[in-house]
């Protein structure tokens, strides 16, 4: 029995649909509207997952960004990857709650908790979380999940109201406002196809969604 789900495609619709259950799982516990620029690590921690920062080496596959001891409930942070941009840390720890929702068996996990609990050590091995620029498969899903979790599209419906979207001081300001890095939120909106940056440019052109300022 394993704690890591076999790969199976997910699409947008169904990665953003469970990002906005997080955040209602997590709202329900609160007295209080979540704020923005959202804390990941709080986010973390209402879920129940532990935070720590060490050390990650890397291997013969390159470097690991971080790592997730599932039946700890714990997500271990390179430190290496610290001295980032700001937005980067927040994107990096929802990036990790993106493969705990999508990618971690709980009920494996549970069991494996249980199992211990009466002598019985079955050793897990940690969750292994590479490079985003792989963009590949479940890290990619783990990114998108990343970009849904920390803009959602109610609060990008928000921040965008009196704001030209093909104007960078304007999408600054949004990404001031949401505490994420400009290039999760460039990539984040040509994603819901609301602008389009032609590659190699620095132009930005309304997308076929773009919603009215």
């Amino acid at each position: 029995m394993k704690v890591i789900k076999p790969y199976c495609f997910l699409s947008k619709e169904e990665i953003e649909r469970q990002a906005v259950d997080v955040l209602m799982r997590v709202q329900a516990k609160r007295k209080r509207p979540l704020k923005w620029p959202i804390d990941a690590g709080h986010l973390a921690e209402t879920l129940d997952l532990d935070m720590d920062c060490g050390y990650i080496p890397a291997d013969e596959q390159g470097a690991i960004a971080a790592m997730i001891l599932p039946t700890e409930r714990k997500i271990v942070m390179n430190e290496n990857n610290l001295d980032f941009p700001k937005g980067f840390e927040e994107s990096s720890i929802a990036h990790e709650i993106g493969h705990w929702e999508l990618h971690i068996d709980k009920n494996a996990v549970f069991q494996f908790v249980e199992k211990r609990k009466i002598g019985i050590e079955i050793p897990v091995e940690p969750f292994l979380c590479r490079s985003v620029s792989s963009q590949k498969g479940i890290e990619w899903q783990a990114q998108y999940f990343a970009g849904c979790l920390l803009m959602p599209i109610f609060k990008l419906e928000q921040v965008q109201k009196g704001r030209d979207l093909t104007k960078w001081r304007h999408l600054y300001a949004m990404r001031e406002e949401l505490g994420v890095t400009i290039s999760n939120l460039t990539n984040r909106l040509q994603d819901l196809g609301w602008i389009n940056i032609p590659k190699g440019s620095k132009q930005i052109y309304p997308g076929k969604a773009a919603p009215n300022g």
